[in-house]
């Protein structure tokens, strides 16, 4: 029988160079053990720095983007910034879910729609995690927006690194195999889950496996928890190889 391929639709910003990658990245090496196939179909908002301006202003380019993948068909359709949202207040992501749910189904388009914020919560709630410690490369009053917003999901964070980067394009050039060295920095003493990138654009999927061997903790990231959902709403096995505790296979 003939596998199913399914179309993987992505918000972006503009200057977003990393979830076209890590996302196809999960879900080819998931093709390596599984069945399912998938192509990668994106529409893009314009932002060129991570401050609070350009992100509201963003925000309001998604509805159009919403309509052009919801003419794809796409079979998802996941916002890719997760700043953006978080800086918006607490639950945003709930608000901004349901405006994208309306655009999709108004231009007949009947896929599931998340964001990447979401899929953070629900994804650290899916591990059991309790209190966490994460990275982010924003400026720090974007990553204390994050804190409080994961806190106001009922969430403690123990410990946050910022390394205020607000060039977004500059975020996506960081070496991913950095964040080795930076989570010693980092207090993970009695967190449940280390986030090792709270932030989409900032590359950490090579890195995710090999920090959790190091650290002995479950490691995820804001990219690995969007492929998550995105495999949950597409009713398959949030299975991807090396790519940390939440997309491990269950335990038997």
């Amino acid at each position: 029988m003939k596998s199913r391929t399914y179309r993987i639709g992505q918000i972006v910003p503009s200057s977003n160079t990393t979830m076209e990658t890590e996302i196809p990245a999960m879900l080819r090496a998931r093709e390596q053990i599984l069945p399912e196939r998938f192509t990668f179909h994106s529409s893009r908002m314009r932002m060129h720095r991570v401050v609070r301006e350009e992100l509201e202003a963003m925000n309001r380019e998604g509805l159009r983007c919403a309509a052009e993948l919801a003419d794809a068909r796409v079979d998802v359709m996941s916002t890719a910034c997760l700043v953006a949202i978080m800086a918006m207040g607490p639950g945003y992501h709930r608000q901004i879910e349901r405006d994208l749910l309306r655009v999709a189904r108004e231009n007949h388009c009947e896929a599931p729609v998340m964001t990447s914020a979401g899929a953070l919560v629900a994804g650290l709630k899916a591990m059991g995690a309790r209190r966490i410690a994460l990275m982010a490369p924003y400026m720090k009053p974007l990553t204390q927006a994050v804190v409080q917003y994961i806190e106001h999901e009922g969430i403690e964070v123990l410990d946050a690194l910022s390394f205020e980067m607000p060039d977004n394009l500059e975020v996506g050039r960081r070496d991913p195999m950095q964040l080795l060295d930076d989570v010693k920095r980092l207090n993970k003493a009695n967190a449940d889950v280390v986030v090792l990138s709270a932030c989409v654009q900032m590359p950490s999927l090579p890195a995710i496996q090999a920090a959790q061997d190091a650290i002995g903790l479950p490691v995820t990231s804001t990219a690995v928890c969007t492929v998550r959902q995105m495999l949950e709403h597409l009713d398959l096995a949030p299975n991807v190889p090396n790519a940390g505790a939440a997309l491990a296979p269950a335990s038997k």
